[in-house]
């Protein structure tokens, strides 16, 4: 069995501890490394190539915001899940405006942490469910989403897919072989036909409507 390998970035040890104690109980998941600041998970992230980055917001040198925008931007595939306290929730359209993966409290259950890790290993995002509803009703209109959702050409669900999972349009290019370009134009008619403004609030509205892969 091929395993999940995972960064810890959290600045206290017992924190770091505890959480991998609970995910090496599970056969598929390993922590193959911790940090305990931003400069160091980069510094590691770059040397250990995880899987998965389990990444704490509020965090000495270079907070678990600056760290997210920093990792983005270095060429690698590795995705984010950034760990928080519900008081926190403020980041959340900051950090998804910038890519993340998955956003996941840390008092979460620990059965809800493995099925985060989960979901964004295989593709897709996760936000915690008790914050989830409230991102949701505070970009909720009374417009017609099905209507709005099959004006989308398949290329443009493949582009929604691909912005819901956090990637940014230079990633998107690669991954479906077409030029820079052609995403950008692809994203604005987007944008436009699901009336929304941005990457956060297309990122919601697929994790919304339950738009998976094709």
């Amino acid at each position: 069995m091929d395993k999940i390998k995972l960064l810890l970035v959290d600045d206290h040890s017992l924190v770091r501890q505890g959480i991998k104690q609970i995910l090496e109980l599970e056969e598929d998941l390993e922590v193959i490394g911790q940090a305990s600041d931003g400069e160091e998970a980069i510094k590691k992230a770059q040397e250990l190539k995880p899987d998965i980055i389990l990444l704490d917001i509020n965090m000495p040198k270079l907070n678990g915001i600056n760290t997210l925008r920093k990792l983005k931007d270095i060429d690698t595939t590795t995705k984010v899940i950034m760990l928080t306290f519900y008081e926190d929730r403020e980041y959340i359209f900051e950090t998804l405006n910038l890519g993340v993966n998955g956003y996941i409290l840390k008092d979460a259950e620990s059965e809800s942490l493995i099925k985060a890790i989960r979901d964004v290993y295989n593709g897709s995002s996760y936000i915690h469910p008790s914050i989830a509803m409230e991102v949701i009703k505070k970009t909720e209109n009374k417009d017609n989403h099905e209507e709005e959702k099959s004006k989308l050409t398949k290329r443009e669900y493949e582009v929604l897919i691909l912005i819901a999972e956090g990637l940014n349009n230079r990633k998107i290019a690669d991954r479906l072989y077409i030029s820079e370009k052609t995403v950008k134009n692809h994203v604005s008619n987007i944008f436009k036909k699901i009336k929304v403004n941005d990457r956060t609030q297309a990122a919601i509205y697929a994790y919304r409507h339950n738009i998976k892969k094709i």
